[in-house]
């Protein structure tokens, strides 16, 4: 049988290419822009219907809405250049093939290995995709500051919900007065400038309403928005070693970042174990110190 000279020898079909992340100036643009819109808007609202109010000797509401809006810039830009709680890359001494486990309140939790980072992820430390960083107590990342929530600027995060729930509620309160008290006379830009300002602030206070809610919710029962979106036993990346020997995929709890002087107590790496689960002679005693509020 004659050889085929010309043959081509099968070879397998190469993988597509991983994709490459999102560029960091769109998501950079559109913080930016929330930032612009909301500086925009309120110099309409202090220039138009509230001047109208201070001199008609109604200064309350410019010093009301003076400081809210104050507050509300400061918490954005806060955000926006905050620290969510960082954990550098480690090393490529220790590699996925060992298990660390750390005892938190007499139970013993096994550690995720994070493939990016190269390191043992403490307990509620998750992999942000679009960020590309581990973050201590993950909670989400917002798109709007284009910044990761986490253990260090949750309280950020929180005061900025909270202080634009009470300056939208400010605005559409100080333009509704404003036309009630200026019916009698024709349209003018500056009601036009107060129907402009009162419709975006409505559209803000039912999802901003909403939101504090669902964040109440949720630091009072210890827990973190993303571990709504995970299965029960991946909420932590972390296995429970119980009394009889056996892992029982449960989760942690622990007091949250937010309430004044929360913390987790030291977490102490008993053992470093191999994937089988049996101990390393000599037992290496590490100690892994997570605080969870400054």
């Amino acid at each position: 049988m004659p050889l085929l000279k010309d043959a081509v020898p099968l070879m397998k079909e190469p993988h597509p290419p991983p994709q490459a992340p999102l560029p960091w100036i769109l998501p950079s643009l559109f913080a930016a822009f929330n930032v612009v819109l909301l500086v925009v808007f309120s110099g309409l609202f202090f220039a138009f219907p509230c001047r109208w109010l201070a001199q008609n000797g109604e200064w309350a509401f410019p010093l009301v809405t003076g400081l809210l809006c104050v507050l509300t810039i400061f918490s954005l830009v806060s955000l926006n250049f905050s620290d969510p709680g960082i954990l550098h890359q480690g090393s490529n001494e220790q590699g996925p093939m060992m298990v660390q486990v750390v005892w938190v309140n007499h139970r013993a939790f096994r550690l995720q290995w994070c493939q990016k980072c190269c390191f043992h992820r403490p307990p509620r430390t998750y992999h942000c995709p679009w960020c590309n960083i581990c973050v201590e107590d993950f909670d989400h990342h917002c798109k709007w500051v284009n910044n990761c929530i986490g253990h260090r600027n949750f309280r950020f995060f929180m005061l900025l919900v909270l202080s634009l729930f009470l300056y939208s509620g400010a605005m559409l309160v100080t333009c509704l007065i404003f036309l009630v008290r200026t019916t009698h006379l024709p349209f003018t830009m500056d009601k036009a400038i107060a129907i402009l300002v009162a419709v975006p602030a409505v559209g803000f206070l039912v999802p901003l309403f909403l939101l504090l809610l669902i964040q109440a919710k949720s630091v009072s029962a210890a827990e973190r928005s993303y571990e709504g979106k995970v299965p029960t036993w991946k909420k932590f990346g972390l296995g429970v070693h119980c009394p009889n020997g056996d892992w029982d995929d449960g989760w942690l709890r622990r007091t949250p970042a937010l309430i004044p002087g929360g913390r987790m107590n030291s977490c102490r790496i008993k053992e470093v174990l191999p994937w089988g689960g049996a101990p390393c002679h000599p037992p290496q005693a590490l100690f892994l110190q997570v605080l969870l509020a400054s």
